[in-house]
This record gives C-alpha cells, sequence and structure tokens, in this order.
C-alpha cells in the first residue's frame, strides 16, 4: 500500500488545495492531509483543529483520505504514521525552490521518504490561503477560491478578523 501525507497549514483550505488532495486520491492508496502549525506565521484565521475539521467536511466522500494534525517534523510524522510519500503542490517555479530544499532536508532526515511535486491546475495557480484571507478582509468575493462545504465558516472568520 503506498500511503501519501500532503501537508500543510490550510489557513484556510482553498480549492487549489482541494485540487492537490482529489488528484493525490486518485494516484495513491491512502491520503493523509497533515494539518501543520505554520511557524512562519504563528498567528493563524483558524487553530490547527478547526483547519481539519474544515478539510475533513471537504473530504468526507473521498474513502483513503483522512485528516490528521501534525506537530513538529514532517519526516518524523511520516515515520510515525507509516507513510513513504509526501506530496506537494506547486503553483509557481518560485515555490519549487523553498519546496525542493525542504524535499532534501527531509530525505536527509528520512531516506525512506520521497517527496512528490504536483503541479497546480492552471485555473488554481495564483490562489494562496493568504490571497484568500486578504480579499475576503477588502470586502471581495471569496466564493470562487474556497470550497463550498466550507465557504461560509470561512467567510465568517475572516469579516471577524478584519
Amino acid at each position: 500500500m503506498v500511503h501519501a501525507v500532503y501537508p500543510g497549514s490550510f489557513d484556510p483550505v482553498t480549492l487549489g488545495h482541494m485540487d492537490i488532495v482529489c488528484r493525490a486520491a486518485k494516484m495513491f492508496d491512502k491520503v493523509t492531509v497533515a494539518v501543520a502549525r505554520n511557524y512562519n506565521k504563528p498567528s493563524g484565521y483558524f487553530n490547527p483543529e478547526e483547519r481539519a475539521e474544515l478539510i475533513t467536511r471537504c473530504t468526507s466522500e473521498m474513502p483513503n483520505v483522512h485528516v490528521d494534525l501534525c506537530d513538529g517534523l514532517l519526516a518524523d510524522y511520516v515515520r510515525r504514521i507509516g507513510a513513504n510519500v509526501v506530496v506537494k503542490g506547486l503553483r509557481a517555479m518560485s515555490d519549487f525552490e523553498q519546496e525542493f530544499q525542504q524535499a532534501l532536508i527531509n530525505r536527509t532526515l528520512n531516506p525512506d521518504m520521497e517527496t512528490l511535486f504536483i503541479a497546480s491546475s492552471v485555473e488554481h495557480m495564483y490562489l494562496s490561503s493568504s490571497m484568500v484571507k486578504q480579499v475576503g478582509a477588502l470586502g471581495g468575493d471569496i466564493r470562487n477560491f474556497v470550497p463550498p462545504q466550507v465557504r461560509e465558516d470561512i467567510i465568517k472568520r475572516i469579516l471577524s478578523k478584519a
């Protein structure tokens, strides 16, 4: 069985994230969406448990997708849950440099772990959680950027923080 982990902060989950989850679910026997704390952005709009719950709602009809919380080193987490692949979505070449560096570090920490890069679908290449929060906080319509199952929760939270 090939078990993949798709890690991220997902604050909030976007249609771009869901595109990668759906595509990974078709490639692997099991996909764990690992909701991690982003140490570069300590204060999020949603806490990790809330983010995991939002993604769980979005993946409820995907039997091979599981959502979990991940804290600490990704290489250790992957080893602990018995996964063997990490999936990373790439929007642009600018993403590749940082993701490639992380993949090399993770491979050094866990030689049994492979990283697979999935290019974002064209319609989601510009999309990021940061942009969704910014557009929403400034009163823009984010309906085309976030999954319908959690859209209202995300809009309410963004407006409450604006």
